[in-house]
């Protein structure tokens, strides 16, 4: 290849899938203007522009495209080649690069984490907090984590976690002293809620379940927020209904700051997946975590 250094064709096949220097940087684990650097090279060396750029997007060009359809196989062969040698190890190593959702983030992945590395210390874990659905070999991570029915069928997916999480309503006492407790959740739409708004800026009704009748309301809104923190504490300051997973109210729901709302009408649902792609040769470090949850999974709690 013209003795074109490998680091800067690999750090143009990031940028290529990416679409984005800054987003190719988060992948990489560097910054957007060193690989704005390594590309100035690449195209020196070549005497051919790769990649057009402009404020706002970054897209192939027609030498760029050819380069990245012949670059790609290549890539994955020394990627397969350096993960089958990494396998004569005595341990596993290397980086694994996991997508999860903010619940499983906060509430599931510290306990795992800490015992995993524990357990693999030539591996690094990065844990990447998003709510949105995201291709995990196309964004760069090694495998996700997300809820069942958000999981494509291509994919394969074993249970992480708690195998059953709940939906709650809680309200502080002063709050239901004033407003009354709801005893239907058609009673939730005369009543002020605290909503939480996904990363994709959706605000979903609120799901009540009982002996199989599901019951969907859309109360009006005193607050909306993006953090569950923020929500607990204003659901604490008696400022309206808060409907959120259980997980998260446990120590409010015990020292009785929150008290449940139509316990009746609870929503239930399986736990979280580990999901990622078939792939003929896995990366040890990922290999090592998938046979890790599986073991924590078959094990007696």
């Amino acid at each position: 290849m013209q003795d074109l250094p490998l680091a800067d064709l690999d750090a143009f096949a990031t940028i290529a899938r990416m679409r984005s220097f800054r987003a190719a940087g988060r992948v990489r684990g560097v910054s957007a203007s060193s690989l704005s650097e390594a590309m100035r090279r690449l195209e020196t060396r070549l005497g051919l522009r790769l990649l057009n750029r402009t404020t706002r997007s970054v897209t192939l060009t027609e030498a760029g495209q050819r380069l990245l359809d012949r670059l790609e196989p290549m890539l994955g062969e020394i990627g397969t080649a350096i993960e089958d040698i990494n396998s004569l190890r005595d341990r596993p190593a290397g980086r694994l690069r996991l997508n999860v959702p903010g619940i499983v983030a906060r509430l599931i992945m510290p306990d795992i984490a800490s015992r995993f590395l524990a357990r693999y210390p030539d591996i690094t874990l990065e844990v990447i907090s998003d709510d949105s659905f995201v291709d995990v070999l196309a964004e760069g991570f090694d495998a996700g984590v997300r809820y069942e029915e958000s999981l494509h069928q291509d994919m394969i997916a074993i249970p992480i976690g708690p195998r059953r999480q709940r939906y709650v309503c809680a309200a502080s006492p002063a709050y239901l002293d004033q407003h009354g407790v709801p005893g239907h959740p058609r009673d939730v739409m005369a009543r002020a809620s605290i909503r939480h708004r996904f990363v994709s800026g959706r605000i979903y009704n609120l799901e009540f379940e009982r002996d199989g009748e599901v019951f969907h309301v859309n109360p009006p809104a005193r607050l909306t927020a993006d953090t569950i923190e923020m929500e607990r504490a204003a659901a604490e300051a008696g400022l309206g209904l808060l409907f959120t997973f259980e997980d998260f109210l446990v120590d409010a729901l015990a020292a009785g700051t929150l008290v449940r709302v139509l316990p009746d009408w609870t929503q239930s649902f399986s736990g979280p997946y580990l999901y990622f792609h078939s792939r003929k040769y896995m990366p040890t470090a990922l290999r090592a975590f998938v046979d890790f949850v599986r073991e924590d999974g078959d094990s007696p709690k």
